[in-house]
């Protein structure tokens, strides 16, 4: 199941990410202290860390079809390679697809708060 549309995330970069985010809302660090300086307070950090993670999966897919493409010519020399590339693919796909739902659901709930 190719997607090219949506670029790459990987799990670690989706950590630091959601780590960032959460550290910002909270004012806790990394270290657990009150400094926000890896997301910034205008979210930058927290932006670049999902492009990051949108490019990993975009690198894991490529990465996938580029074996799959071998095993089909018969020009790989494991099958396993190509299995496992494509299903960490798959997981992080699943994973993007499971933020971008808490995402929408997060922005819906703060939509229907009353001011």
């Amino acid at each position: 199941m190719p997607i090219d549309a949506v670029n790459g995330v990987t799990t670690n970069a989706m950590t630091r990410a959601f780590a960032g985010a959460t550290d910002a809302a909270t004012g806790a660090g990394a270290a657990g202290i009150g400094t926000t300086a890896a997301t910034g307070a205008s979210g930058d950090g927290f932006a670049a860390s999902l492009g990051n993670a949108v490019d990993g999966l975009q690198q894991l897919q490529s990465d996938s079809k580029t074996l799959a493409l071998k095993a089909v010519t018969g020009n790989l020399d494991d099958i396993h390679d190509a299995t496992i590339a494509a299903t960490r693919a798959q997981v992080t796909l699943e994973l993007v697809a499971a933020v971008r739902n808490k995402g929408v659901d997060a922005f819906n709930e703060i939509m229907r708060m009353q001011a």
